[in-house]
């Protein structure tokens, strides 16, 4: 064979064994290089993208709104107590309110929740549980479950809450509620909240969140020394005060907070 043939021999096989491995390899990439093969990791990474929890928290739905919630409705407005602020965006405002009013949760208004009875506006509830200046193992004691979020809000800062609520529809519902979303450390009781629940008085802290036209005595009395109440007080459908009442032994101490709107204190007859 003449050393030409032989010379176009071996560059045909060159050039056939480059062909074969840039088939295997895939397509260049523009600048000659081909790119790196999925190894083992990358493969199976792939697809748990696609393959996300469906049951992912459906409070982070509503976690920019209760952002903006604390930022605007709350911090906005000079509330200042850490223990609030953390409760408010950590309790699920939404759980709280019929389905129709979903959209509304965290705006700044209170909401119907059946019965005559209205969700209190959020800048409000922290207004009220920051005046009382709660501790951890504080025992406090509501006037008007309602909807249960004010008990919720107390219970994640406090160690006890008991709250009584008259309309037993609601007393209800909010039981179900409150136990569902799991919390152990509130007590209710569905009665006349005019006379508190002496049972287990004295109280840290007592926030009634509906509107006598005076301080109910008994509530007073079942305050401990040191302790603090918000309460708003007022003829239904007039002018309201919001008071900071406070027991100093034997003295008890009053301060004019703001003019508020709250449903009357609903009275057993």
């Amino acid at each position: 064979m003449s050393a030409r043939c032989k010379w176009r021999m071996r560059w045909t096989g060159l050039i056939l064994a480059l062909g074969m491995l840039v088939s295997c390899a895939g397509p260049l990439r523009q600048g000659g290089t081909a790119p790196p093969s999925a190894g083992p990791t990358e493969e199976m990474a792939q697809p748990s993208l696609t393959l996300a929890p469906t049951s992912a928290p459906v409070m982070d739905r509503y976690q920019k709104d209760r952002q903006m919630m604390i930022e605007s409705q709350i911090q906005g407005r000079g509330v200042k107590d850490e223990d609030v602020l953390r409760a408010m965006a950590k309790v699920p405002r939404h759980e709280f309110v019929p389905p129709e009013y979903l959209h509304e949760a965290y705006a700044d208004h209170p909401l119907p929740i059946g019965y005559g009875q209205t969700i209190s506006q959020p800048y409000i509830v922290a207004v009220m549980t920051e005046l009382l200046r709660l501790r951890s193992t504080d025992k406090v004691l509501e006037i008007g479950t309602g909807s249960g979020y004010q008990a919720a809000i107390l219970a994640e800062i406090v160690q006890e809450v008991y709250s009584v609520e008259i309309i037993e529809p609601l007393y209800l519902q909010a039981k179900e509620r409150l136990e569902r979303l799991g919390y152990k450390n509130i007590h209710l009781k569905c009665g006349d909240g005019y006379y508190g629940w002496e049972e287990h008085a004295p109280y840290d802290a007592i926030i009634v969140t509906c509107a006598p036209d005076h301080i109910p005595q008994p509530l007073v009395n079942q305050l401990a020394d040191g302790g603090r109440m918000v309460i708003p007080v007022g003829p239904p459908g007039s002018y309201q005060v919001l008071w900071l009442v406070e027991r100093q032994g034997d003295k008890i101490k009053t301060e004019r907070i703001m003019g508020v709107a709250f449903v009357p204190l609903t009275r057993k007859h």
